[in-house]
């Protein structure tokens, strides 16, 4: 009987097994970190860093790519690269990591919002196209959580109207579209390799393009001012003053040793999640509950997922809230949890704060932040959107099965659901009084 009655109101958790750990180290990069450790050889374009951009370029399939200090530094570096100016509108989705807008206003972009496709979670086209005014210079599409933006067609609306495009890539380490890597499609492909990311290194993060010119300027911004002379013929050869306006952002040896050890790893961890995402897309079709995989796109040849998107629909549950559902999924073992706010209303980005830009820019030419207007964006992250951590994709066959038990479980006790949320949020106000 304890196995029908949900865990929440004092029943059996369905899911016994834990999720793999993350980060996963190997013994190579031990050794490769006592070297370095030895060596007192610990920054300024190492062995170990050339090497990781030489494997991570061809990893991509770019020309060039650039290890940096961190996710947020490597944007501004390539929308400064790619010609973004002060003044310059830049366009971004409305859902994604607060560090994607800030990358463009640091530089002095004025960042203008974008809405988001309802189930991919990715910046729609549509809203890009009714986005663009005479001041619109580039395009950030980030392919957020298990899935890519549609690049085909942002790719013809840049070509159109001669925009950049800088692909945030800090989810997607090996995505491809039509076989061509996440971050070999723009002008520049900018990765994260923070302590959560499917290749990390604590922090850290990297620029792949296909432009000399590019890579020579985001070498320079991020090594104090100093690039190759050539890049063409020598990518890390006699460094010379490039004269441009130079900044610290490098990559250390120890970084690099680590996500050179994840990157040889990565290939068959992509494809274990590939084979775990597609268990589950199965069994919730199987079941044909409130909770769906967002669908794939089937241009996507090699599916990265920082976290797997899913779909909640209130109307199939019965009106029973989505965080009623993540919260019973809670008890029964099943870490499920929503998607980032909205940039625009994020806490943590409080875009009129004295430490903001905002502020201190016209008014008639910076857009009214505080109004914003994007209905899928909102519900989304209110109502529908659901990601599951890729840590999760790791497990086995048999872990994944319980977790679906436990979506089915949930599912076919909605009734239950509501009441225990209702309980749970009543003691809740009780606590905070």
């Amino acid at each position: 009987m304890r196995n029908t009655v949900l865990a929440v109101n004092g029943g059996d958790k369905v899911v016994s097994l834990t999720s793999p750990r993350w980060p996963v180290v190997g013994k190579q990069e031990e050794r490769w970190m006592g070297e370095v450790v030895r060596s007192g050889k610990w920054s300024w374009v190492g062995k170990h860093e050339q090497a990781f951009c030489e494997e991570y370029r061809e990893f991509i399939g770019t020309k060039y790519c650039l290890g940096l200090a961190n996710g947020t530094v490597t944007l501004q570096c390539a929308l400064q690269a790619v010609g973004v100016v002060p003044g310059d509108e830049v366009l971004v989705p409305a859902m994604t990591w607060v560090a994607t807008a800030q990358a463009a206003m640091d530089i002095g972009a004025t960042v203008i919002f974008v809405d988001v496709d309802p189930q991919t979670l990715t910046i729609d086209p549509d809203c890009i196209r009714k986005a663009i005014t005479p001041k619109t210079k580039a395009i950030i599409p980030v392919h957020l959580y298990g899935c890519m933006c549609d690049m085909d067609v942002i790719m013809k609306i840049a070509r159109k109207h001669k925009l950049k495009v800088v692909e945030d890539v800090a989810h997607q380490h090996g995505s491809r579209w039509k076989n061509k890597g996440a971050g070999a499609i723009g002008d520049a492909g900018s990765f994260s390799f923070q302590q959560s990311k499917v290749l990390t290194s604590g922090e850290g993060g990297a620029v792949t393009t296909n432009s000399a010119e590019i890579y020579q300027t985001i070498f320079a911004l991020k090594q104090v001012g100093f690039a190759p002379a050539n890049p063409r013929k020598d990518r890390y050869g006699v460094l010379k003053p490039a004269n441009r306006y130079g900044h610290n952002y490098r990559m250390t040896e120890m970084q690099a040793v680590l996500l050179r050890g994840g990157l040889s790893r990565l290939t068959r961890q992509t494809e274990v999640r590939e084979m775990r995402a597609a268990q589950i897309t199965e069994a919730l079709e199987t079941l044909d509950g409130p909770l769906k995989a967002a669908p794939r796109d089937p241009r996507i040849t090699r599916q990265a997922y920082y976290a797997m998107t899913l779909d909640y629909d209130p109307d199939k549950a019965g009106g029973v809230r989505r965080d009623a559902f993540l919260y019973a999924l809670h008890h029964e073992g099943v870490e499920m949890g929503c998607p980032y706010a909205p940039v625009y209303s994020n806490p943590l980005l409080n875009l009129y704060d004295r430490t903001s830009p905002i502020p201190f820019r016209d008014p008639a030419v910076t857009p009214d932040y505080r109004n914003p207007n994007f209905p899928n964006t909102e519900r989304a992250v209110n109502e529908t959107a659901v990601v599951l951590m890729h840590q999760h994709l790791l497990g086995s066959k048999t872990y994944i099965n319980q977790c679906m038990r436990a979506v089915r479980k949930v599912s076919e006790n909605l009734p239950a659901v509501a009441d225990a949320w209702t309980k749970h949020v009543k003691a809740t106000k009780r606590k905070t009084k």
